[in-house]
């Protein structure tokens, strides 16, 4: 018997090609948008739930195309640092002690806020070990993600406490692959991660790219973050970090790199050429002093970017709406003060998401056909109000998102059609069960590693 459900009476900013807004209704169907329709439904069967969302502008929900769910538990025990020591010093020695228990309080504890916050699709690296309780953790709390383990197997470069054996390391990606991508309806995809070029051998990466092309998967690493990253890349390659990349045979629309700085015009070239996909994440970039990514550059040469929070001990928070202000903001100083309309960075966020992870058909926007992937938002608040000469101008609800939205706007959150988030509560993940989880693991992970003492 099929799922249906209504959401009446509500402002969609649709996303769709002419980015139209309209006060209208959606029909739900087993989780896919069936019809939106002018007229409330007159006459409804037995057991067909309705969602009165008056007054509430509904979005499609935001797609973070670059999060690490294996690192919240993490959050402000990392701060301070640039990347290669905030790596060496704190993050790989804690990711070494997670158990899968912990490692599944850390993914929970993600989820729960991207959901309570809009977030409804995610490309997630995971740690080197344990990756099917992140995968278990994306299953039961419903939202959609693509997970990948984190592939570290070159013998100079990372520490033996995180490093795996090439082959062994392969299957097991290749296994969590079989076992995984595609379940859930396809709301759970399973991706290959290597975590940069400097942490994985060039036989790694070689057959990474190999395999994902003959699967089809997605292909989820880091690029041209830090300076000191570059240097050593090229020591250890001879290249650039994406020259190399597309040596080796692995640029291709298959491949999200996350920050993309640091990049040569050649580079550029081969990102937009290759139809390769860049991840601004930019609280993640100014906290670790990294620098800015060539964002505005980046889109005018055609080149598809989309945001991400990275992790939760670099941001410190998976905040969408903080990414979008942010991403909005820091490009203006130097390129004006239209560099980053807020339309194009609400783009970023939803369409230009989707289109990384290969889920364009599906999500990004709301139209008849696509999964009810959705967020709910009140625009009629004391520290946010949309204008009320223009409640249906879209220029001004992108203002609104981008500028001035917080989480606390958040009203109702929907992955595949089922609400998720609801009145302040994820519904699918108990919030005192949660933190009672986080805490013990928190303290077994202290434990391991001395917390304090690195």
């Amino acid at each position: 018997m099929a799922r249906e459900s209504w959401i009446t009476g509500a402002t969609l900013f649709t996303q769709d090609a002419g980015r139209r807004v309209l006060r209208a209704n959606l029909r739900i169907v087993d989780g896919t948008i069936a019809a939106i329709t002018r007229s409330k439904p007159s006459r409804l069967s037995p057991g067909v739930k309705t969602i009165d969302a008056s007054g509430l502008v509904l979005l499609p929900g935001f797609v973070q195309a670059h999060i690490h769910l294996c690192q919240t538990l993490f959050r402000n025990q990392a701060d301070d640092l640039e990347l290669l020591d905030w790596l060496s010093k704190r993050i790989w020695v804690m990711e070494a002690a997670h158990t899968p228990d912990t490692l599944r309080a850390s993914a929970l504890l993600g989820i729960h806020e991207l959901l309570s916050s809009g977030t409804t699709c995610i490309l997630d690296m995971g740690t080197v070990r344990h990756t099917e309780a992140i995968l278990e953790a994306v299953r039961d709390s419903g939202i959609r993600a693509s997970v990948g383990k984190c592939l570290m197997d070159h013998p100079q470069t990372t520490p033996e406490y995180l490093r795996e054996p090439t082959d062994e390391a392969l299957r097991e990606a290749e296994a969590l692959f079989r076992g995984w991508n595609g379940r859930e309806n396809d709301r759970i995809r399973v991706s290959y991660a290597p975590r940069f070029v400097i942490s994985c051998t060039e036989r790694l990466l070689t057959e990474v790219a190999r395999i994902a092309r003959e699967q089809g998967a997605l292909i989820h690493t880091h690029a041209s973050e830090n300076r000191k990253e570059i240097e050593l890349v090229k020591e250890l390659v001879g290249a650039e970090n994406i020259e190399y990349l597309h040596r080796i045979g692995m640029t291709s629309p298959r491949l999200v790199l996350a920050h993309c700085i640091w990049l040569n015009e050649t580079e550029k070239r081969i990102l937009r050429d290759s139809g390769t996909h860049a991840v601004h994440c930019p609280s993640s970039n100014m906290k670790l002093a990294s620098g800015f990514s060539p964002v505005t550059e980046l889109r005018a040469q055609g080149v598809n970017v989309a945001l991400g929070a990275d992790g939760a001990p670099c941001n410190n928070n998976l905040n969408a709406f903080q990414e979008m202000r942010l991403a909005a903001l820091i490009h203006k100083p130097t390129h004006g003060p239209r560099s980053m309309r807020a339309q194009e960075v609400l783009d970023m966020a939803t369409l230009a998401g989707a289109k990384a992870l290969g889920w364009s058909d599906r999500i990004g926007s709301i139209e008849v056909g696509k999964r009810a992937d959705l967020v709910a938002l009140d625009l009629n608040q004391p520290s946010n109000t949309l204008p009320a000469w223009g409640p249906l101008d879209p220029e001004l609800i992108a203002s609104s998102v981008v500028y001035s939205c917080q989480p606390a706007d958040v009203r109702y959150t929907w992955v595949d059609g089922r609400i998720v988030y609801r009145g302040g509560k994820v519904l699918t993940i108990p919030r005192e069960k949660l933190m009672s989880q986080v805490r013990s693991a928190q303290l077994k992970i202290a434990k391991k590693v001395k917390i304090g003492r690195l």
